[in-house]
C-alpha cells in the first residue's frame, strides 16, 4: 500500500465539510454599500486615487500600489465614491477604506486585449500580477508578485499548489478544483514559464478523491506537472508541513521556502493568476464558504470584494438560531467576530456561524502534564512551557525554546484535556517579537 505524504504531529478534528461541499458555488450580488480597505495583511497600504463623488466602474483601480511591496485595490462594482474613512475589517482593526455606493448596473471598464502568454516576457507577467492586485488568498496575504520574484529564480525546483484545505468547514478549494481545473492548470503553466527549471506539484489531501481523479486525468500528458496525494490531517495545508511532506525539505522562520527552492501558492491564487495573465482581468471577487449549525443553508458563494458579510449570511438563509460564536476563516486559525457588517476582502475565506455544541467551550483546569500538546505540535515545540513563559513575560526563555517557530495552528489548545488556551497565550508573546 502506498504511504501517503504527511508530517509529524497534527490532529484530526471533525471536518464538517459536508455542510457546504454538496451544493455548487452560487453567485451573490452585493448590497448598496461596498467597502474596500486600502491595507492588507502584509505589504504597504495602497494609496487612494479617487475622491468622494467620483464615478467608478467595476475593475477600475481606486487605490494604487505604493511601491513594490504593495498591491492596488480595484472597485468590484460601478457606482459613486461616498467616503474615504476608517472601517472595521475581520481582524477587528479599523482600516482606511474607500466606500462606494453600488448603482446596481455593474458597468465594467474596458480591459485591454491580452498579450499571448508565449509573447510575454517574465517581468511583464510579474507586473500584470501585481497590477491586478493578486495576493495569497488562503490567509497568508503575501503579495504574489513578491513571491514570484526570488533572488535566484533558476534555483526554484518546485512550485507547489496547496490543495490540502485542511481547516474544518471550508470547501472553497474543493469546489474550485472541480469547477475550474483548466484555469488551475493554466495558472500553473504560467508559473512554470517563469521558472523553467521547476516542476509543478498540485498537492491534494486524500479525502478529495474526486479532485484527485479529475486533475490526474487533466494532467496525464503534462510532463512538468504531477499530483501528490497527502494524508488528510490538520494542519497539512501549513506551508512548512506541506513543503516537508512533498519535498522532504525543512523550512522555518530563518529558512524560507525560497531558500529551499520552493514557491508555494494556493488554489484560488493560481486560478486568479491564469485569469489576469490570459484575460487581463483584475481581482474583484473571491469564493467564500458560509457554514455552521446556526445557519440555514451552508454553501460556498462567489462574491464581489467589498460586499458585507451580512449579505452572505442572508443569502445562506439567515440564522436558524443565535450563533454562540461567529468566525471569519476556519475554526482553528480564524478571527472571532464581534460584528458582521464588515467587508469581504481577499482574505475572507469563510464565515462560520457556530452553535454552542460546535464551540465546545469548557471550564479550564490545571495542567496535568500529559504532554499531549507536545505530541500534536507540528513544530515539535513545548506548548505548555511556552505558555508559562508568556504568562510570566519571560521573553528570553520563550525565544530560547523556539517560541517564534509556533505556527499558531491551535493543535495544542484543541487536544488539551485541561482546556487551556495555549495557542492564544503563545501568540500574545510571539506577535510583538515578530514585529
Amino acid at each position: 500500500m502506498m504511504t501517503l505524504k504527511t508530517f509529524i504531529g497534527g490532529i484530526n478534528p471533525r471536518n464538517n465539510k459536508e455542510m457546504a461541499k454538496t451544493t455548487p458555488i452560487e453567485i451573490v450580488l452585493p448590497g448598496k454599500e461596498l467597502v474596500y480597505p486600502l491595507a492588507g495583511k502584509y505589504g504597504t497600504p495602497a494609496k487612494a486615487i479617487v475622491k468622494v463623488g467620483d464615478k467608478v466602474f467595476a475593475g477600475q483601480k481606486i487605490g494604487r500600489a505604493d511601491g513594490f511591496f504593495s498591491v492596488p485595490v480595484h472597485a468590484s462594482v460601478s457606482g459613486i465614491v461616498r467616503g474615504i474613512k476608517k472601517r472595521a475589517i475581520f481582524t477587528g482593526e479599523q482600516v482606511k477604506s474607500i466606500i462606494i455606493e453600488n448603482d446596481g448596473l455593474y458597468d465594467e471598464i474596458d480591459y485591454p486585449s491580452p498579450i499571448p502568454l508565449a509573447e510575454m516576457a517574465n517581468p511583464d507577467i510579474i507586473n500584470r500580477i501585481q497590477d491586478a492586485g493578486i495576493i495569497g488568498m488562503s490567509g497568508s496575504g503575501h503579495p504574489t508578485h513578491i513571491k514570484l520574484s526570488p533572488q535566484n529564480p533558476d534555483k526554484i525546483s518546485h512550485i507547489i499548489i496547496n490543495g490540502a484545505e485542511c481547516e474544518p468547514y471550508i470547501t472553497n478549494d474543493h469546489h474550485l478544483m472541480l469547477s475550474e481545473p483548466d484555469r488551475l492548470i493554466g495558472g500553473l503553466k504560467v508559473l512554470l514559464k517563469l521558472f523553467p527549471y521547476a516542476r509543478g506539484v498540485i498537492a491534494i489531501a486524500d479525502d478529495k478523491t474526486d479532485c484527485i481523479d479529475l486533475l490526474r486525468e487533466k494532467t496525464v500528458k503534462e510532463a512538468r506537472i504531477s499530483i501528490k496525494i497527502l494524508k488528510n490531517k490538520y494542519p497539512q495545508g501549513s506551508g512548512r508541513q506541506l513543503i516537508s511532506a512533498v519535498t522532504g525539505r525543512f523550512t522555518s522562520t530563518a529558512i524560507t521556502a525560497e531558500a529551499v527552492g520552493v514557491i508555494l501558492l494556493n488554489i484560488d491564487t493560481v486560478i486568479n493568476i491564469q485569469r489576469t495573465v490570459l484575460t487581463n482581468k483584475n481581482l474583484t471577487s473571491r469564493i467564500v464558504t458560509v457554514a455552521g449549525n446556526a445557519i440555514k443553508g451552508p454553501r460556498s458563494f462567489c462574491v464581489r470584494l467589498g460586499t458585507s458579510y451580512d449579505t452572505l449570511i442572508e443569502a445562506a438563509g439567515g440564522y436558524i438560531k443565535k450563533p454562540e460564536q461567529i468566525i471569519s476563516g476556519g475554526p482553528m486559525m480564524g478571527n472571532a467576530l464581534k460584528e458582521t457588517d464588515i467587508p469581504v476582502t481577499k482574505l475572507s475565506t469563510a464565515i462560520l456561524l457556530l452553535t454552542k455544541d460546535e464551540v465546545l467551550k469548557s471550564n479550564q483546569t490545571a495542567c496535568i502534564n500529559c504532554l499531549k500538546c507536545v505530541s500534536v505540535c507540528p513544530e515539535r515545540l513545548l506548548p505548555q512551557q511556552l505558555a508559562v513563559f508568556a504568562k510570566h513575560d519571560d521573553k528570553a526563555s520563550f525565544i530560547k525554546h523556539a517560541g517564534k517557530e509556533c505556527l499558531e495552528c491551535g493543535c495544542c489548545s484543541y487536544i488539551c484535556p485541561a482546556k487551556l488556551d495555549l495557542t492564544e497565550a503563545i501568540k500574545s508573546m510571539k506577535l510583538p517579537l515578530m514585529s
